[in-house]
């Protein structure tokens, strides 16, 4: 009956108000559909969250990717895992429901194949928690409600979790620990994502430099390499191979992606290229900047390399 009634007062406004006040209108009636629906099924939830965590010895976690995303949550983990037996359950083939170009696993978040590559870097992490593959096991913080939330994802990636978790840490800290790589060391390390790239920027400067190394997909790579014809290209064996990677980096340079989701974690010295039009991944702490123009990116590459 409510539905019926909110539909006649619709078409009334629609057909006697001004456009500006039906705008006006309709934009009241999305915000109290909106604070109706969090009320409901969201708000107590976050309430519940903060209870498990006063009284429970064990939590477990559930995320369904992106995997820079199950990276960004490792700083709330840590901070659970004090007081806490964490477990991290990954949830794998979740579609993503909107068309994603140029994705590793295809349409959905995370596949069997990148979870196997992930999994050796998650396992590195000082035992803070376990991970297994989600198969219907009982959760108490379930990270994917993060695209439910009354929030813009237009914002720093790395603190989408705090607005779930009820939980905020210091980014400037370093979050993620590995071992230095055993061949490949002090290069000048790039991942560049084709989907967040700035196009007001190019890399042709670095042609001058015979240690720079891609350690992206190839066809990322092959992308890049037009531009800059003496990049070379590492193929990582896996994502705890990819951190070494750029653990034992000179400097590292990327822009949105795994990639620099890893560097923030271990505070390498490190470039972002920032995403005019998708500003989510964001820097924290030392040894880093980030660049819109090709003016900085020249003089902030030089600050660090020569610094």
């Amino acid at each position: 009956m409510a539905d019926k009634s909110n539909f006649l007062l619709r078409s009334f406004y629609k057909i006697f108000l001004s456009e500006e006040k039906y705008k006006n209108y309709k934009n009241f009636f999305k915000l109290e559909k909106e604070i109706k629906y969090f009320k409901k099924n969201l708000e107590p939830y976050l309430f519940e969250i903060q209870e498990k965590l006063k009284k429970k010895k064990e939590i477990s976690i559930l995320h369904s990717g992106h995997t820079g995303d199950i990276i960004n949550i490792l700083p709330i983990i840590k901070q659970i895992s004090k007081a806490h037996v964490c477990k991290l359950y990954i949830n794998l083939n979740k579609p993503i429901g909107t068309h994603y170009a140029h994705h590793p696993a295809g349409q959905v978040y995370i596949n069997k194949k990148i979870y196997d590559k992930l999994l050796p870097l998650l396992q590195t992490q000082k035992k803070i928690f376990s991970t297994e593959i989600f198969n219907n096991h009982h959760i108490d913080i379930n990270f994917d409600l993060i695209r439910k939330l009354p929030i813009s994802l237009n914002f720093d990636s790395q603190r989408y979790a705090f607005h779930l978790s009820g939980i905020q840490t210091d980014l400037n800290q370093q979050f993620l620990e590995v071992d230095e790589h055993k061949s490949l060391k002090k290069k000048i390390i790039i991942l560049r994502s084709l989907r967040h790239q700035n196009h007001f920027i190019n890399y042709r400067f670095l042609a001058k430099y015979n240690d720079v190394f891609f350690i992206g997909m190839d066809y990322e790579y092959n992308d890049l390499k037009k531009t800059l014809p003496n990049l070379k290209f590492y193929e990582c064996l896996n994502f705890l191979d990819m951190a070494q990677v750029i653990k034992s980096s000179r400097l590292f340079i990327g822009n949105s992606s795994l990639g620099f989701a890893i560097a923030e974690g271990l505070k390498v010295p490190r470039l972002l290229e920032a995403s005019p039009l998708n500003p989510t991944q964001q820097i924290h702490g030392k040894n880093a900047y980030d660049f819109y123009f090709q003016n900085h990116f020249e003089k902030y590459f030089d600050l660090l390399y020569n610094g």
